[in-house]
């Protein structure tokens, strides 16, 4: 039967079911495909915390969230359109995101007795009027599934496991998408496997010849193409866009990469990706421990390469000790941190910004340490790009920030030519000059050069014990003490000399409120922001990528707005900071579920203080 095209500007989908579903993939297929279609995109990929959980359980539940639109967009969305439930538990936890008249989508087979009451559902939502108020579309895809496939001669659980591809083509269809980007995903996937790679196609087309020619639903909906920016873009996520952004880097500065690490949720994507770049002179060591990570990347700096690490919070935790002697040591080197809930493992798989303290302060001693932070997945690789600029520029450890909802989840990315990035120009002593080699003599910024092992003339003593002024003798002179941590502190301060000015980046530019953000906040207030404006409110909204040391003017922009409130994903820790410095009475918007703020937690926060 014919069915109308209706248009849409934006569209929010949910998937949902158990982890061994392909809840993940097929999330992530139907995501590249609106993206190569033009669609501006956000995802939410969100993970069960334990590895292996119990099937059908509600601590099982595997979703994937996808925002598209012909529109900008700036969050993975709140409440969804759509949810597609591969169970009775994935509808559990996520139907009440569902918005009024929105549509979900069930697979019936998930909803017998034994899912049911794994999901401590006494009587099937199916049939107690839990969905009368939205269009419920039932569809028994295990079975479809299995019709479709029964002369393939795969075993039950091989044919189950291709039901996800049956949802992918039915949506394929529903949003007026083609299939070709998801079969050439399948052919490459499954090259080796031609039974399976014949399979999950058949099964793809399955799905979407069933929303042809079924009478499920009389409307098809079209999302145009999106107006961005001219240029030539790619679908990426944050930690692929930490681990080019450190190649650039690397390639910029003239430096080989090396990168230790230690694998731990959710940084190890960060290897894996740079491992696939031999070709760039990467260099990649598994370490044994996060302690020898750390200690590897140490010795590399030395011997003259960008020296990276990455873990999360725990992981962080462990490296303390050696980033204390990189700062003292005055090296250069990166430290990526891609945060998740805690303390100790806390919720490995969920996302928070509570290490902004660790970052600042979490080491034994006077050892200050700048500190930049990403605010999108495609920002990961400028951020991590200008983290790496200050490393080497300035001869000290820096620490990049992201998180797990920034690593995981994915937008649309203009990526730079190499002309475009801006010059790492390291300070490395070629040879000895006529006078006696000073190793921590410095220049105007308090930049020590770096001596390379093995030039003539530049041998100079090493290690964790304080340095004697210019010579980096050992010394336990109260004084000297007292101006090598004063001279370390101010090389930091000085770091604000050459980055750039704070800017408002959205609404106006002084007012009632200003909202300060950092981190994965950015998308969600900008969307906050944006709407109190077109509502007549006077909200500004700044958003902060150099933690430490702040850029120069911040100051004054607190001084323009009324009220200051700062969104964080933690009980308040920049929030503490920026009282600290600039004796401002800020208030905090804290959240600690390991998911991201709604866009309606922020309104509501904004309207709020402008009440009081």
């Amino acid at each position: 039967m014919s069915k109308v095209v209706e248009e849409k500007k934006e569209v929010t989908i949910v998937f949902a079911g158990d982890s061994g579903d392909g809840i993940q993939l097929t999330g992530t297929q139907f995501t590249n495909t609106n993206a190569l279609f033009g669609n501006d995109v956000s995802t939410f990929p969100n993970f069960p915390a334990e590895i292996r959980a119990p099937q059908g359980t509600l601590a099982g539940v595997s979703g994937f969230q996808l925002h598209f639109g012909s529109v900008e967009i700036s969050t993975p969305g709140d409440n969804c359109d759509v949810l597609v439930a591969m169970n009775a538990a994935a509808f559990k936890v996520n139907f009440p995101r569902l918005k009024k008249n929105g549509t979900v989508i069930l697979n019936t087979d998930g909803f017998n007795a034994r899912n049911l009451k794994l999901a401590d559902y006494d009587v099937s939502p199916i049939e107690d009027g839990s969905l009368n108020d939205f269009r419920c579309i039932q569809i028994d895809v295990s079975k479809m599934t299995r019709i479709t496939l029964v002369d393939s001669g795969l075993g039950k659980k091989e044919v189950d496991r291709s039901r996800n591809m049956f949802v992918l083509g039915f949506l394929y269809y529903m949003y007026n998408r083609n299939l070709t980007a998801t079969e050439e995903f399948i052919k490459e996937k499954f090259s080796k496997q031609p039974d399976l790679r014949d399979a999950n196609i058949k099964v793809l087309k399955a799905g979407y010849n069933f929303a042809d020619t079924s009478e499920t639903f009389t409307s098809r909906y079209n999302v145009k193409a999106a107006q961005l920016k001219k240029g030539k873009y790619r679908n990426i996520m944050g930690n692929q866009a930490t681990a080019l952004g450190i190649i650039a880097a690397s390639q910029k500065s003239g430096l080989d990469l090396f990168y230790g690490s230690y694998p731990i949720t959710p940084a190890s994507d960060i290897l894996h990706e740079l491992a696939k770049h031999k070709n760039f002179g990467v260099k990649t060591f598994q370490a044994e421990d996060e302690i020898a990570a750390i200690c590897s990347v140490i010795g590399a700096s030395f011997g003259g390469k960008l020296g990276v690490t990455a873990s999360s919070g725990p992981g962080i935790a462990l490296k303390g000790e050696a980033l204390g002697l990189g700062t003292i040591l005055e090296l250069p080197m990166l430290i990526c941190n891609v945060q998740r809930g805690g303390p100790s493992t806390g919720l490995p798989t969920k996302t928070e910004q509570s290490d902004l303290l660790q970052a600042m302060y979490g080491r034994n001693g006077e050892a200050p340490i700048p500190i930049v932070s990403a605010s999108s997945p495609s920002d990961c690789f400028n951020a991590v790009y200008e983290a790496c600029r200050i490393a080497v520029e300035h001869m000290t450890p820096v620490i990049f920030l992201s998180d797990g909802y920034i690593a995981n989840g994915s937008e649309p990315w203009n990526f730079p030519t190499k002309d475009k990035l801006k010059p790492i120009i390291p300070k490395i002593k070629k040879e000895k000059g006529q006078e006696a080699y000073l190793p921590y003599k410095r220049d105007e910024k308090l930049v020590r050069e770096w001596a390379l092992p093995g030039t003539s003339g530049l041998e100079h003593r090493i290690g964790g014990l304080e340095k004697e002024n210019e010579t980096g003798n050992v010394s336990y002179d109260p004084d000297n003490h007292q101006l090598m941590v004063e001279i370390r502190e101010e090389k930091v301060k000085k770091i604000a000399d050459s980055i750039p000015l704070q800017p408002i980046n959205n609404g106006v530019e002084d007012g009632d409120v200003l909202v300060l953000s950092w981190g994965s906040t950015y998308g969600v207030v900008k969307t906050a922001v944006k709407q109190c404006v077109e509502d007549g409110l006077k909200v500004g909204h700044a958003h902060v990528r150099y933690l430490n040391p702040f850029p120069n003017n911040l100051g004054d922009i607190l001084k323009d707005f009324k009220t200051v409130i700062i969104p964080e994903m933690n009980r308040g820790q920049l929030l503490k900071i920026v009282r600290d410095k600039y004796l401002v009475d800020a208030k905090g918007i804290n959240k600690v579920k390991g998911i991201p703020f709604t866009t309606d937690e922020i309104i509501d926060a904004i309207k709020l203080h402008l009440k009081d």
